[in-house]
């Protein structure tokens, strides 16, 4: 008897926007980015509000990135779903297959908000790109959500036992996180094995907390350099 389609099957992709061509979103490759629509976290220094909600004024429909897409190949080696929480969609992990179809390879970026739908597009993937919070006891005070910090790790845990290439980031705001909650997150990365770790500065504009301060200041800024030495010596780290 033959299996019956999954009712996700036909669900289209939500996407809010495109990016067209970037080399800074899947390392060492020429890619795009689809940036997804819908979030269940409110992180307070969010520069993409708009896509925070299910629905959006700017979608793409699902057909227009495919023509896209198919006007790129020999071009773009890559795409990259993002968001928003791109695995929060159902429809992803057939979005990945129809993508991989193209002959592009899936990167993805996400904090496996949810670790099942994160682990069922991890299938999918041949690079991830994964957002660590903070460490668990303090991810709630960025992302406005109790329990966020144990579903972070739980994910990357999933994604650590996965064999797929990734790149852990951490974004940093000085009102939320201090240098040694930055020390004593890094530490715990190295000590799980994680070799490639992004540290990047919160940026000002768009914030969805508009009571947050500026992103550092330049005490802060030197006050950093001291741990980012330390950090240096057991990660490939990169300040973004």
């Amino acid at each position: 008897m033959p299996s019956v389609p999954s009712r996700h099957a036909f669900r289209p992709l939500r996407i809010g926007g495109l990016q067209a061509m970037t080399t800074l979103d899947y390392p060492d490759h020429l890619a795009c980015v689809l940036f997804c629509q819908g979030c269940a976290w409110r992180c307070r220094y969010c520069h993409n509000p708009e896509l925070i909600r299910c629905g959006g004024p700017t979608e793409w429909s699902w057909n227009k990135v495919l023509g896209f897409l198919r006007q790129r190949q020999g071009l773009l080696q890559a795409v990259v779903f993002s968001g928003g929480e791109a695995t929060l969609q159902p429809a992803l992990p057939s979005a990945m297959r129809r993508v991989r179809e193209l002959g592009f390879k899936v990167g993805l970026h996400s904090a496996g908000i949810k670790p099942a739908s994160f682990g069922r597009a991890l299938a999918h993937c041949d690079w991830v790109g994964f957002d660590v919070k903070a460490l668990e006891e303090d991810a709630a005070l960025i992302t406005g959500v109790s329990g966020s910090g144990q579903a972070n790790w739980n994910s990357l845990e999933l994604l650590l036992d996965s064999g797929v290439d990734y790149e852990c980031r951490t974004t940093v705001h000085w009102d939320l996180f201090d240098c040694r909650r930055l020390q004593r997150l890094g530490e715990r990365l190295a000590a799980l094995g994680v070799r490639r770790f992004a540290v990047q500065l919160a940026r000002p504009q768009q914030m969805l907390d508009g009571e947050l301060g500026a992103a550092a200041t330049p005490a802060q800024a030197a006050e950093l350099w001291p741990y980012f030495a330390q950090l240096f010596e057991r990660f490939e780290l990169r300040a973004a």
